[in-house]
């Protein structure tokens, strides 16, 4: 593998890294170490200006292809963002959401009845 190969797969790497951080703050996909779903918009608005910053200080330098990988990245994690920003502020994870209520008394529900 030559010097610029990779280059070209430490880039995409990066990108990954960055869309995969972005993704977990949004609440998108869960958090490895913690096996949770957490969402914080402000640490996946950071991971976002991180890849917008790398996308001008790396204009004109990037291959056809990484940039086009950087531009759709980017373009589906903002509008990943806004559909996220839309949404109301969800209780923190240790707070017990109603639906989680009522779905548990339900379930509890139909297991009681069968058991019967």
């Amino acid at each position: 593998m030559d010097s610029k190969e990779k280059n070209t797969q430490l880039f995409m790497y990066l990108v990954g890294s960055f869309e995969m951080s972005a993704m977990m703050a949004m609440g998108k996909i869960k958090n490895p170490m913690t096996d949770k779903t957490e969402r914080d918009l402000t640490q996946a608005q950071f991971s976002i200006d991180i890849m917008d910053m790398l996308k001008e200080k790396t204009k004109g330098q990037l291959s056809e292809y990484e940039a086009k990988f950087l531009d759709n990245t980017l373009g589906q994690l903002k509008l990943n963002y806004i559909d996220e920003a839309k949404k109301p502020e969800e209780p923190k994870s240790d707070e017990t959401k109603p639906s989680e209520e009522i779905e548990k008394a339900e379930t509890e529900s139909t297991n009681n009845s069968e058991e019967k």
